[in-house]
């Protein structure tokens, strides 16, 4: 499996390929660290090319960090039995996270946009979480191993695309929580996190009103990530924004915990919580 690949006269990192020749021979276990097995991907493609920049390989962490997470959550899904299941998300421009909801749902959500423009000429923009946990029949129909003890490129598109399962079939309280997943935050960045956390929840809250539910279960939004300093910690203790426009509500926060995983025995604790959301 090559790690990298040519594209034109540069040289380019192949993730998938990486995290599989890394992975190949079977999962880490408990105690293994993230950042040795984030060094062995970085030392691999470095050995098929040696002039890999620190930048192009601190672009391929977030994916191997996210596909990392996705086996581990659904191996913990396994596990526990849990009603949830975490699903991957891909990004915002290939896919809307609100189109997981069914058409009454969604078609409140592209109204609550089209009204947002046209009353101030403003656009609601929203990025896609990393993950969206759900609890939902249909995860039995999910084509994953239970658990997964192998990594294949036939495993990271089941993953890939688990999601799809779940396009148009998600009521009001289907949609459990959302995570963020950072191999580490990017001080450029941190704030990024609670903006999206607080608009997630700004969405719940709009959807609740629409469908006058008085008393609704909540949304959770988490984040985890291998590293977090205490300067990430306070950006990211934020207060959800919607919740201090009323005093009829309890400030909320913008994200819910904040879980650090320097092994991989704290992706499984870590989702552990997150999958009983």
């Amino acid at each position: 499996m090559a790690c990298t690949y040519r594209d034109g006269k540069n040289t380019r990192i192949d993730k998938r390929g990486t995290f599989l020749k890394v992975l190949g021979k079977g999962l880490p276990g408990p105690d293994d660290t993230i950042s040795d097995l984030i060094d062995q991907m970085d030392a691999a493609v470095r050995k098929e090319y040696s002039a890999t920049t620190t930048g192009a390989l601190s672009n391929a962490h977030g994916d191997w960090y996210e596909w990392l997470l996705a086996i581990i959550a659904w191996n913990t899904h396994a596990k526990f039995k849990t009603k949830c299941v975490a699903l991957k998300l891909p990004n915002i421009s290939r896919f809307d996270v609100s189109e997981l909801y069914c058409d009454e749902l969604h078609k409140m959500i592209v109204h609550l946009r089209s009204e947002v423009m046209d009353a101030s000429a403003v656009k609601m923009i929203t990025s896609n979480p990393d993950f969206v946990v759900v609890n939902h029949p249909k995860a039995a129909s999910i084509k994953l191993p239970q658990p997964i003890t192998t990594v294949n490129p036939k495993l990271l598109d089941n993953i890939e695309a688990a999601y799809k399962l779940f396009c148009g079939e998600c009521d009001f309280e289907s949609i459990r929580a959302y995570v963020a997943a950072k191999f580490s935050f990017r001080p450029d960045r941190r704030l990024q996190v609670p903006h999206e956390g607080s608009l997630m929840k700004a969405l719940y809250v709009h959807l609740q009103t629409r469908l006058w539910i008085t008393q609704p279960d909540g949304l959770k939004y988490y984040a985890v990530a291998a590293k977090v300093k205490e300067p990430d910690r306070i950006a990211l203790s934020t207060v959800a924004t919607h919740s201090i426009t009323t005093v009829m509500s309890v400030p909320q926060a913008a994200v819910d915990r904040v879980f650090e995983t320097h092994r991989i025995r704290d992706i499984e604790s870590s989702f552990q919580t997150i999958l009983n959301s």
